[in-house]
């Protein structure tokens, strides 16, 4: 099967190199999939698309037209695709549902314990040998309460990592993870009471319709003052503006997140020698109680390889005639 590669990155050819042993045709590409690179696509039978590329309607139709039969993610969502016109055009998509859940939970707590612990203004002194404490102080995890939004995958793994820090667990799904609950003494709840109660919140919800801007002003006033808001979710689940206003009122005590409301275009690519013309991200790397990293959640040797092996697995399957089980479009 020829397949072109878009928004393909050096540190990932390998990993697909290695789980595609010469079975396909690979052909890499560094532009992100679009309205105006579908026509790249001209002579393949597939493409694969990154987290940050976009097949929306109109892309989709081009995509068709140019042949294109299959759509293999390098990721778990699958905001960016519309699935409801690849179905009616017949063209086959598949993701990673799961390519590691410990990596994007080790990171949430990789960020918590950076801004708690303030390492990153720490290190920042050290580095030009002001050794003084002032202003450093954190807290103890150990009997604090932790408020997982979405309890999955990843919110399961970062709940037993939470756990192991001596915390009280609070939950809140649409469906209750049984397993917490004995394991771990977790408590689900309302959205509400977790937000009253809980010390920190950790995010970890697919991005639709329900979980668009679920943290916003209303939920923020609800939350206990200094609350530490994690998210390597997706950057839509929180609403920007309100939660930098609840920064500056001290509401939010910190913030760390691995992804951002407007990172496309923006994530992924160096911009340190122009200045990024976007008030809201200017805002929060001003903020010393903020702490971004550019969506690198992911970024594990064995999530790369979980990845890769996925994306191929997709191929040889649909290469074969066969359905893969990690489809998402519906055809007959």
């Amino acid at each position: 099967m020829k397949v072109l590669v878009y928004s393909a990155k050096d540190f990932e050819i390998p990993y697909l190199e290695e789980a595609n042993k010469k079975k396909h045709k690979l052909d890499y590409i560094k532009d992100a999939l679009s309205s105006n690179t579908a026509m790249k696509a001209v002579g393949y039978d597939a493409i694969s698309m990154f987290s940050a590329d976009e097949a929306d309607f109109i892309t989709i139709e081009k995509l068709k037209d140019f042949g294109v039969k299959y759509i293999t993610l390098r990721s778990v969502g699958h905001d960016n695709v519309n699935l409801r016109s690849a179905s009616r055009l017949n063209i086959r998509v598949a993701n990673v549902p799961a390519y590691s859940p410990h990596a994007i939970a080790e990171h949430a707590v990789a960020l918590l314990l950076a801004v708690n612990r303030k390492l990153i203004e720490s290190n920042f002194r050290v580095s030009h040998y002001n050794f003084n404490l002032d202003n450093l102080v954190g807290f103890d995890l150990n009997k604090k309460t932790v408020g997982i939004i979405g309890t999955g995958k990843i919110g399961s793994v970062m709940s037993k990592i939470m756990n192991g820090f001596g915390c009280k667990l609070l939950g809140y799904d649409i469906e209750e993870n049984s397993d917490l609950v004995d394991t771990y003494d977790m408590k689900y709840t309302t959205l509400v009471d977790l937000c009253n109660k809980a010390d920190i919140i950790s995010l970890h919800v697919p991005l639709n319709t329900e979980t668009y801007q679920l943290i916003n002003e209303d939920l923020i006033y609800e939350m206990k003052d200094d609350v530490i808001l994690i998210n390597t979710a997706r950057g839509s689940v929180i609403n920007t503006e309100d939660v930098i206003k609840g920064l500056k009122k001290g509401k939010i005590g910190a913030l760390g997140i691995d992804v951002y409301e407007n990172e496309k275009g923006v994530f992924f690519k160096d911009h340190s020698q122009h200045l990024i013309d976007d008030d809201l991200l200017l805002k929060l790397n001003a903020m010393p109680n903020v702490l971004i990293t550019g969506h690198q959640a992911f970024l594990t040797e064995e999530a790369l390889s979980n990845i890769a092996e996925t994306t191929i697995y997709n191929l040889d399957c649909w290469d074969l005639k066969k359905e893969t089980e990690n489809e998402l479009t519906e055809i007959n």
